[in-house]
């Protein structure tokens, strides 16, 4: 138990007494509240003002004009906007599941300590150590039509005439594999965090009762990985949606285009308020975007069951 003496003007000392569960309590709140204060400040106020500039026409000029929720009508009758929030799910529902297999497989492939997987290991989180510009310009480079490496590689096997970042149809599906190539190494360490916090026994039990390499991993891996797959599903599905890690990689190789078909909703965004100075309209879309962030959260958190083990 912990005193705590207060004094006051006349009387004799109090004293106040915290168990053990309080003063955890209170060092938890110590611990949390500068991030908290920080998150308000930095993230939680700019959205509050974003949520009130919606209601308004801001022309960049320090002009302001309410007009309700006419921002917010614009975006049924704006084809961009809709074309915008097809490519956002598109690149979503690409993104995850490729960064969901390859984070994991790369985990499984070098979980094992050894010198070797440690060089893998290094090799596939090298990526993350370099600009996003930079692996943008490098993609760019290895596709560019007839003399990039992966074309070259495509008229080799009967594909000639093939074009990565000019074709509608593959733009999408370029970026979205140089930015798992650009991700997979993150994961792959979140992974290895979660296998190695599974205990051994576990396996060696399930080889004692005669269980195959894959029902371990159906019935112990997967479980157990539940924490885990749970957050890897929301922070990727999070940094596809706000485009965290494919905004510099879309604006550098294609700008959006071919005719808008790698445009994500993030882009829209930037381009109604810094292009167009429609900030007012920006301020709406990017309030439908935080609504939508909020459903795939829930919509995680009840497909993963919040990351807990049980299966009631």
């Amino acid at each position: 138990m912990t005193e705590i003496t207060t004094t006051a003007a006349g009387d004799k000392p109090a004293a106040i007494r915290l168990t053990t569960k309080q003063r955890e309590a209170i060092a938890g709140v110590l611990f949390v509240a500068p991030d908290a204060i920080g998150l308000m400040l930095f993230i939680g106020l700019p959205m509050l003002l974003a949520l009130g500039i919606s209601v308004f026409e801001v022309d960049g000029f320090g002009g302001f004009k309410f007009v309700g929720f006419a921002n917010y009508l614009k975006m049924w009758g704006d084809p961009l906007f809709w074309s915008s929030l097809r490519v956002t799910g598109q690149f979503t529902l690409m993104l995850v599941p490729l960064l969901y297999v390859t984070g994991l497989g790369l985990a499984l492939l070098v979980q094992r300590t050894s010198k070797f997987n440690t060089v893998m290991r290094s090799m596939f989180f090298a990526p993350q150590m370099v600009s996003l510009v930079v692996v943008a310009l490098v993609w760019q480079l290895m596709v560019v039509d007839k003399l990039g490496v992966l074309t070259r590689f495509a008229a080799s096997i009967g594909l000639g005439g093939i074009s990565f970042l000019g074709d509608p149809n593959l733009a999408l599906f370029t970026v979205t594999l140089a930015a798992v190539w650009f991700l997979m190494g993150f994961y792959m360490l979140i992974f290895l965090g979660g296998l190695q916090d599974i205990p051994k026994e576990y396996y060696e039990a399930a080889r004692i009762d005669g269980a195959s390499a894959t029902q371990s991993f159906w019935f112990i891996t997967l479980p157990l990985l539940r924490p885990t797959s749970f957050f890897v599903l929301l922070v990727s599905a999070v940094a596809a949606i706000t485009g965290a890690q494919a905004f510099d990689l879309i604006y550098v190789m294609t700008k959006g285009g071919p005719a808008n078909s790698t445009a994500l909703l993030i882009s829209y965004i930037y381009q109604q308020a810094f292009q167009y100075s429609a900030f007012g309209y920006a301020a709406a879309l990017a309030t439908l975007l935080v609504v939508l962030l909020m459903v795939v959260t829930v919509f995680f958190f009840f497909l993963t069951r919040g990351g807990r083990f049980d299966y009631e």
